[in-house]
């Protein structure tokens, strides 16, 4: 399993309201080319155990996982006592 850093997201509709779904998620590989995963892809391979995602919040990694609400998985950050979600406040992915 290998463990990314989750730089930048991109959401279905606006970037900025917390109701709308993330679409993907995005980061930066070791050789600085860009790598992108749409969120169900980032959810199967987080439960396949093919990869860990996490961010980085003042210094501290907080891990992605994948929860369910209404009975849809989406993707949040692990309750990290910041706010707002560490994973929503992300920039926009290119």
């Amino acid at each position: 399993m290998s463990r990314h850093q989750v730089t930048c997201i991109n959401k279905r509709g606006n970037h900025y309201d917390p109701h709308e779904r993330i679409s993907h998620i995005g980061g930066i590989n070791s050789d600085s080319s860009r790598w992108k995963l749409s969120e169900n892809e980032a959810i199967q391979s987080i439960e396949d155990g093919k990869y860990e995602f996490y961010v980085r919040v003042n210094g501290r990694s907080v891990d992605v996982i994948v929860a369910i609400h209404n009975g849809r998985k989406y993707l949040k950050t692990e309750t990290d006592g910041y706010s707002p979600n560490n994973l929503l406040s992300l920039p926009e992915c290119p």
